[in-house]
């Protein structure tokens, strides 16, 4: 069953591209018709991807997998932000710093900075320092919150990205590129679909169209989570049937050294 109708997409104006002037032929094969100098994307096409993606990252996340969220331009921003949030997953919503991928090591450092400027602030040590340095080291939580906030509490490199806007994002796929790191993207008619792994055809400026395709992936993303959590309870209910199993056979009287038991007291009671 798919986890979106085509009446869903059309009210959402995900089928409306670019105009034609500005499309890349790559997404030719993409593409329906053209209307009005606007270039249609082929919906029929978009509903087929949007289930694949939504099946990959569902299997992903039920492996534990970590998916970030990508969309920093101002329709995208907000949703991305929500819908990752929503789902417990990372997200870059302010502007992608290069090497957030390929030099993890370094934004990694930049981020302990942040979390330890936060415990500090926490355990009251900023009232101990003068008024103009609390300041600073305020404005400065500010400005690494806005870049790194949405990634702060990822430990290691994510296993998938979805992105709203490729062209637009071209730094974080080339970096995903570089780490074999698979892409999920919402690629519009202007973009290159390429370097995708799972491409979503579909409008990425409609803001209407960029909250149900997000949160179709934040959904996909609860679902797998949901399921690991499901086998992680049925192995554990597994393992204590079997250890009580292994417990009933220990203390079970072993009927062949019960009969030699008897027969061994028999023999001595007639002895006696």
């Amino acid at each position: 069953m798919s986890v979106v109708s085509m009446k869903q997409l059309l009210e959402a104006g995900v089928h409306f591209g670019h105009h034609t002037r500005r499309w890349n032929p790559k997404m030719r094969s993409y593409i329906f018709t053209e209307r009005n100098g606007i270039h249609i994307i082929d919906l029929r096409q978009t509903l087929r991807a949007v289930n694949e993606a939504y099946e990959a990252v569902r299997d992903l996340t039920s492996q534990g997998g970590v998916v970030m969220f990508v969309g920093t331009k101002k329709q995208a921003a907000d949703t991305i932000e929500r819908a990752a949030t929503e789902c417990g997953m990372p997200y870059v919503n302010f502007r992608w710093l290069g090497g957030t991928l390929t030099n993890w090591q370094t934004i990694r450092q930049r981020i302990d900075y942040l979390l330890e400027l936060e415990r500090r602030r926490e355990h009251g040590e900023f009232s101990l320092l003068p008024k103009k340095e609390v300041l600073q080291l305020e404005r400065e939580m500010e400005k690494l919150n806005r870049r790194l906030g949405g990634i702060k509490h990822m430990r290691e490199r994510p296993d998938m990205l979805f992105i709203v806007d490729t062209r637009r994002e071209d730094i974080a796929v080339k970096e995903a590129n570089i780490l074999d790191i698979p892409i999920v993207a919402m690629v519009d008619t202007n973009c290159d679909p390429d370097p995708i792994d799972y491409v979503i055809p579909s409008n990425d400026d409609a803001i209407r169209a960029i909250k149900l395709i997000t949160g179709l992936m934040a959904q996909a993303v609860n679902e797998g989570r949901l399921m690991r959590q499901s086998a992680y309870v049925e192995e554990m209910e597994e393992e204590e049937l079997a250890a009580v199993d292994t417990t009933q056979r220990i203390f079970e009287p072993d009927e062949e050294y019960e009969e030699t038991y008897n027969e061994f007291e028999d023999e001595e009671y007639e002895a006696v």
